[in-house]
């Protein structure tokens, strides 16, 4: 194996490991993310396309030399990789014709080992692409957008209302980081409230909705909100201002909550460099499958007040949400959130290294640490 393929191999078991991790402490019923309920589990649904896409990327390395990932940033693949994923998906019927079927493929493997003696190289990789092309074709993975999803229809009983809660994700080609996003917002729209709120002020329970709902429920919207969320999801864009744009943009929607979940940087020994003492004490860590961290960070931001709006003969005003930054805190106002949290998941072996070389408590300053031990996450350390 040369150098590139070892690296190669260490990098996707490392972070391989670190999202199966990472999805087991989501759906954790004890985890200290799971009193969000929803949240936890929307999150982990995400995870699991991650997932799915480094499994896809693995195997293209059957056939294809070349891999990049942000190593002195993020730790995730460069934005091209999704690029070039989507890609393969929308051509995977047409490539799959040109290549023989895979009991084809091992009868030829198999009859030109016999005849001469060596390994079928070139039949090896198109037994590669196939399998590649069959997975990207039918796996859901985490796309450069992935457009929104009602997950959950109730009514505000004070303002009687329905709300939604509405959840998508981006990989910001930037920051090479993948986020995940979900906001609660309320809908004026008079066909939506006579469609779904009942004479008590309840969710009317003879309106069937299957949920999970593609889209905004609100259908009238739909397409504008998918072209909203597209181009108001960058890294760049503090929660705060999407959900002021939000606000401003759709006269019938009324945004109470934000969030939005960074997950990385992601730190692997002798791949990353994006932190120099973590980099440094991973190397000592005996096994490098348990040589990473990976981090992620919860940013969320709510409204405090609703500004009523004002119609009038020459000028109207729309109703407009008042949206608490907490001041108090630097980062907080830096961030342009109401609050945020600061998590990272860690190995046991690779926790311990951190510990005994003392960096621990520098390395982990402001972060909620979960650390990974056989297959279970221990949170509060």
């Amino acid at each position: 194996m040369t150098p590139e393929n070892d690296a190669a191999a260490r990098y996707f078991s490392a972070i391989t490991a670190a999202l199966s991790g990472l999805e087991v402490f989501m759906r954790d019923d004890r985890s200290p993310l799971y009193r969000h309920g929803i949240v936890a589990k929307i999150v982990a649904e995400y995870i699991a396309r991650l997932d799915k896409s480094f499994v896809c990327w693995r195997n293209r390395l059957g056939f294809m030399d070349t891999f990049r990932i942000s190593r002195a940033d993020s730790g995730y693949p460069v934005f091209q990789n999704l690029l070039e994923l989507e890609n393969d998906r929308r051509q995977a019927d047409a490539r799959l014709a040109n290549i023989p079927l895979a009991g084809e493929l091992r009868e030829e493997m198999a009859d030109f080992i016999l005849r001469h003696k060596e390994f079928p190289e070139a039949l090896q990789k198109s037994m590669a692409e196939r399998l590649y092309l069959e997975d990207v074709k039918s796996e859901a993975t985490f796309g450069p957008f992935t457009l929104s999803q009602t997950a959950k229809v109730s009514v505000n009983p004070k303002t009687m209302r329905p709300y939604y809660l509405v959840h998508w994700a981006s990989f910001d080609g930037s920051a090479n980081l993948p986020l995940v996003y979900m906001v609660t917002v309320e809908d004026s729209s008079e066909s939506m409230v006579r469609q779904l709120v009942d004479g008590n002020g309840k969710l009317n329970e003879r309106v069937d909705i299957p949920l999970p709902v593609d889209g905004l429920l609100n259908p009238e919207l739909a397409h504008r909100f998918d072209d909203f969320t597209e181009k108001n999801s960058a890294y760049t864009l503090s929660p705060a201002t999407i959900a002021v744009n939000l606000d401003k943009d759709f006269e019938p929607l009324h945004p109470k909550q934000l969030r939005r979940v960074v997950l990385g940087p992601f730190y692997s020994a002798g791949i990353t460099d994006n932190n120099s003492t973590v980099t440094e004490v991973l190397a000592k860590v005996r096994k490098p499958e348990n040589a990473w961290l990976l981090t992620w960070t919860i940013q969320e931001v709510f409204s405090k007040a609703e500004k009523p709006g004002r119609k009038g003969l020459f000028s109207s005003e729309k109703t407009t949400q008042e949206f608490f930054i907490n001041t108090d805190d630097l980062e907080a106002a830096r961030q342009g959130v109401s609050s945020y949290e600061n998590h990272a998941l860690i190995p046991h072996e690779a926790y311990q290294a951190l510990y005994a070389a003392g960096e621990a408590q520098k390395v982990f300053s402001g972060y909620k640490v979960h650390i990974l031990s056989n297959g279970q996450v221990i949170s509060d350390v």
